[in-house]
């Protein structure tokens, strides 16, 4: 009964992790800032074609709104996506009125759910 619920457990948070990665992706393609935020860590690292740093979650979300408004996002193709130590990640081409962005995106497990680390967007010339 134990090793039942135990693979019953292992099963739901493969599932759990793989929908932070899916929810992350959906939110890059719709350019929703508020629904990317929900997957932040406490911390995260932000790296735009401009600027590079560590924010807040706060700060970050404001960071990401802010980017994604100034570009006008107009969808997300996912080139990759795959385990990592630790966590997922994917890769893919960021669309918007202002051109196109490499995204990469790195999550890590903590405490139990999967977080977003970090996120690059670098412009595709």
């Amino acid at each position: 009964m134990v090793t039942l619920l135990l693979g019953v457990s292992l099963i739901l948070t493969s599932f759990t992790t793989q929908n932070s990665i899916d929810g992350v992706i959906g939110a890059l393609r719709t350019g929703s800032s508020s629904e990317l935020s929900r997957y932040f860590d406490d911390n995260v690292d932000i790296t735009l074609p401009d600027k590079s740093d560590s924010y807040s979650k706060a700060q970050a979300q404001l960071i990401v709104k802010d980017f994604f408004g100034n570009n006008g996002v107009k969808g997300f193709e996912l080139r990759h996506k795959g385990d990592s130590p630790g966590g997922h990640y994917c890769s893919g081409t960021l669309q918007t009125t202002a051109g196109n962005f490499r995204t990469n995106v790195f999550m890590k497990n903590k405490n139990g759910k999967e977080v977003l680390k970090e996120i690059r967007f670098q412009a595709i010339e």
